[in-house]
């Protein structure tokens, strides 16, 4: 029996509300079905698993990331202001409705030394999806020093998302700062 599309959209918003805001291995699948009305057949028909509902609620985060991102890139006035637009829309993401504590994708990635396949390619599409647009809006900027830009903007961005974790203080303007300065300098990082 296929499962309805409001069923798999409660299964997904119980995932997200709870799963990335307490954690994948703290919060009991139990938990999710509850907070979604369903029943374990339904998860299991749906999703195959825990870990596929999890990766489920990644790839929608993701599709919601992208959509956000790009819209913060559409307002940038050039191309300077396109690459350090995942600044401008980091905060802001994160500040949006039912939004966990920091990123939901290092987050699942630090709860699992060795992730199961499924999970293990919503991660890896996530991070590729990140390198691959940094490096793309840095090459008109940069020019031949874009992979290195992007890199090295990638681990900005989740130094930032990391540092919620700390004192709950991201430092959005730090980040931004040190992104510019990596911006301007791109030979600093040969």
């Amino acid at each position: 029996m296929p499962i309805r599309d409001s069923t798999r959209l409660r299964l997904l918003d119980a995932a997200d509300e709870l799963l990335f805001t307490r954690g994948v291995s703290a919060t009991p699948v139990d938990r999710v079905l509850e907070r979604a009305g369903v029943s374990p057949a339904t998860l299991y028909r749906a999703y195959g698993s825990k870990e596929g509902l999890v990766a489920a609620a990644l790839d929608r985060r993701h599709q919601e990331w992208l959509a956000a991102w790009d819209e913060a890139i559409a307002r940038a006035p050039d191309d300077r202001a396109r690459l350090l637009a995942v600044f401008d829309v980091l905060e802001d993401f994160r500040m949006g409705p039912e939004r966990a504590r920091w990123c939901a994708f290092l987050g699942t990635a630090a709860e699992y030394a060795d992730p199961p396949p499924v999970l293990a390619a919503a991660l890896r599409q996530e991070s590729a999806s990140m390198r691959q647009r940094l490096t793309e809006l840095a090459s008109p900027v940069v020019g031949a020093r874009a992979p290195a830009l992007a890199e090295a903007l990638t681990l900005v961005v989740s130094g930032q998302l990391a540092m919620r974790l700390r004192d709950g203080r991201a430092r959005p303007a730090v980040a931004r700062a040190v992104a510019e300065a990596l911006v301007d300098h791109p030979e600093a990082l040969a």
